[in-house]
This record gives structure tokens, sequence and C-alpha cells, in this order.
């Protein structure tokens, strides 16, 4: 009889991430019984293989939390500010003849998609030309009414998470509409897919955008709260400020859990102050009213 492998006669649990989803992964296989393993292995053995890892012999693996409380949202005003600067900025290149005004425009673009669909850093930088698509719900989106997300973040020891985000600005189909059909061809993309081709390799890199960010955030004077994550808080904040569903938003995000999502909400105080406003005044409303009625 073959022995089981070690790690299955104890209590102990799996630390190694990588091992544990292979081990999960391969006991998973010979298991299944569409392959009848288990079959042949009591038949030539006399036993069978069984599923080794289970919740009560692994260790819990928590997804890490993306919050920091020194970061922030960028406010409406803050936003419109730097997406202003990314455009000025491939104008004022592109005025002096400069071929950096493609780069410049690709990167503009992917800053507005980040915050279009409220996107990671990673999720954006490795989307395809093709991960966009129509929502036959949102017909007025046309070619772009919605965003599969193939490199979602995920937990430990699981490939990447996938999720489809639905297009809810309407700016967003012309700003990816002009990229698609006017700027990225003019970058000789023939049979390259990524959606963020680099000047010289299949897309852009991690370092360059985030050094692209820093460039233009130290330009407008705004201080180091705001990194490239921000677009997605940004994104969260001003959805859940102008009166969206939180389950929608949650969904639209990829978060798990209600309270995740909630961590990223940094409403504005303004946002606050109108919002008792309205509740107090509403409340105010109803006595009137009802004080009105027993009058009458």
């Amino acid at each position: 009889m073959a022995r089981r492998p070690a790690f299955a006669a104890g209590p102990a649990p799996f630390h190694d991430p990588v091992l544990l989803g292979a081990v999960r992964a391969f006991c998973h296989f010979v298991t299944d019984p569409l392959y009848d393993w288990a079959a042949t292995c009591e038949e030539r053995f006399g036993t069978h293989p069984v599923q080794v890892v289970h919740e009560w012999n692994t260790a819990v693996h928590v997804q890490d939390n993306e919050a920091d409380a020194k970061k922030r949202a960028f406010t409406k005003a803050e936003l419109h500010a730097f997406f202003e600067h990314c455009d000025d900025e491939v104008a004022r290149i592109r005025a002096f003849g400069r071929k950096g005004w493609l780069p410049a425009s690709r990167d503009a673009t992917l800053f507005k998609t980040a915050y279009a669909y409220g996107l990671r850093r990673n999720e954006t930088r490795m989307l395809d030309a093709a991960d966009f698509g129509r929502n036959p719900h949102g017909a007025e989106y046309g070619e772009f009414g919605r965003c599969q997300v193939r490199f979602g973040k995920a937990k430990k020891g699981s490939p990447p998470k996938r999720r489809g985000v639905l297009t809810v600005f309407g700016w967003t189909p012309d700003v990816l509409d002009e990229w698609f059909t006017e700027v990225r061809p003019l970058l000789g993309t023939d049979g390259n897919p990524a959606a963020w081709p680099s000047e010289r390799g299949l897309r852009i890199g991690c370092q360059r955008i985030d050094s692209r960010f820093i460039a233009y955030r130290k330009a407008l004077g705004l201080d180091d709260g705001l990194d490239y994550h921000s677009f997605r808080r940004s994104y969260i904040t001003h959805l859940i400020e102008d009166g969206w569903d939180p389950r929608f938003v949650q969904e639209q995000v990829g978060h798990e859990h209600a309270s995740t999502t909630s961590i990223y909400t940094c409403v504005s105080s303004d946002f606050r102050t109108r919002t008792l406003r309205r509740h107090l005044d509403a409340t105010v409303a109803a006595a009137l009213q009802a004080q009105n009625g027993r009058q009458a």
C-alpha cells in the first residue's frame, strides 16, 4: 500500500501557499470520479487516493487589507485637475513635435481607465484590448460597456481572480474609443494584444506607471497621501457619495466583504454635512406635516 504523505498524518497546517495549492489541485484531480483513478487504484493496490487538504489542517490565509490610513481618495476637484494635467501634457509634448506624446497619451488613458473601473495597478496594466466589450443592458456605452479583469488580486495560494466591471461613467467610452481607434495604432501594435503597449516591450511596466503618476502629482502640488491606488479609492468613494448601491459598488471592485469596501470609502466632510442636513430637513418636514394634519 502506498504511504500517504507525512503532512496528512497530523493536524499540523500547511503554511506554504504554493505547496498548499499544488497539493489541493493534485488531490482534486486524482479523486475526481470523472477519471476513474480511485476505482483503478482500488483494483490494483487495494486502496484509493483521498483529498488530504482540508480546512482543519490548513492555515487560514486572510486576504491582505489594501487600505492604508495614510492614503486617501482624490477629491473630485483634485481628480479633475489631475486628468486635465494629463491632457495638457499630451498637448504640450505634441506641440513640440516630439514622439513622447504617444506614451503620455497612453498613460493618461490608463489613469482614466483605472478610475473609470476602480482598478488596481496590475489589473489595469494587464488589460488587453479584447477585455473591453458590450453590455447588453447598457447599449449607450457601445463597444465599451464592460471591462473584463483577468488579473484581479488573489488570496495567497490561489490564481488571479476574474471579474467583469460594468461601465458607469458616460465619458468612459469616448476616452477609450479615441485611444483604441486613433492613438494606439500609432504605436505599431500589430500582433500586440496589450491595451497599453510599451515602447520597448509587450506592455507598460509598473515602474513607468508609478514614475509618471508621481511626476504629475508633484507638478500639481498634491500630497503623497495620493498614490496610484487612490484612483480605486476615489471610484468607490465617489460612487457611494453619488448614491450608488453599496452592494453594486462592492461587486464592481471585487471585494468579498462589504467591510472592505467601507474601509475604502473616504467620504468628504461636505458629503457628510449634506447627508446630515438632508436627513434633518426630512425629519423637520415630517414633523411639520404631522402637526398640520393634527390641526386640520
